[in-house]
């Protein structure tokens, strides 16, 4: 008898056919199974949808706030920064400033100091030089006297003449006798006769009379002093007369 008949009974092989109707009951029962496990009154959108990362749209507009608030933070530390050091800047010229003009008046009033102690100097130098003129010098009443006073005379006219020149000469004319006449000479012949120190007629004495002095012909100082004045002009100075002039 044949053996285990059944069991060697081959199951016929899937056709195509059976395959996809296979595959669209499975894909059935997954669909069942997912909206079976959506509650009631729930959104019917699929999984794939329900499961999309939203958030990440969010986080990058975040990255971008964050990014330019930084942005404008530095932006703004460095305007302030550079507000102070501008500030600073303004500061530093108004002190220079006010340096420079502090020097400026310090040296304009000792400029005034140093010109008003000089005006001073100056004003009592003048007072001092009016007081010596006041006070009129004083020669001894003797032929050393009257030379040197003639002399000072003769140095504010431009008058040339020495000590030793004139001395020479007076005791030559007259032995320093100051009312020495000569009544014996062409002059007192003519009626001018020669008189005083330096032995000068009345008319060369009047001519070459100098201002400041005496009149007087004898007057020793002014018979000196014209006689200088006279020999100054004919011959350059009473030092370079040897005789009679």
């Amino acid at each position: 008898m044949p053996k285990n008949i059944f069991s060697r009974v081959q199951s016929p092989s899937l056709t195509r056919h059976h395959k996809i109707a296979m595959a669209g009951v499975a894909t059935l029962g997954a669909a069942a199974i997912g909206f079976s496990a959506v509650p009631s009154g729930a959104s019917t959108k699929t999984t794939t949808e329900a499961a999309q990362p939203a958030a990440v749209a969010y986080s990058t507009q975040q990255i971008k706030d964050v990014k330019a608030s930084v942005t404008d933070q530095m932006a703004g530390a460095s305007l302030k920064a550079e507000q102070i050091a501008a500030k600073q800047k303004a500061e530093a010229a108004a002190a220079a400033k006010k340096k420079a003009e502090a020097a400026a008046k310090q040296k304009a009033a000792a400029a005034a100091a140093k010109k008003a102690e000089a005006a001073r100097k100056a004003k009592e130098a003048a007072s001092r030089d009016a007081k010596r003129a006041a006070v009129k010098k004083s020669y001894p009443n003797n032929l050393d006297g009257w030379i040197r006073e003639s002399l000072d005379i003769m140095k504010k006219h431009g008058i040339p003449g020495s000590y030793d020149g004139i001395k020479r000469n007076i005791i030559r004319e007259s032995s320093g006798n100051p009312r020495a006449i000569n009544n014996w000479d062409i002059n007192a012949i003519n009626g001018i006769p020669s008189k005083g120190l330096l032995q000068v007629i009345p008319p060369t004495f009047a001519h070459w009379h100098v201002p400041g002095t005496s009149w007087d012909i004898y007057d020793p100082v002014a018979n000196i002093t014209a006689a200088c004045n006279y020999a100054a002009d004919k011959y350059g100075s009473m030092d370079n007369v040897n005789s009679a002039y």
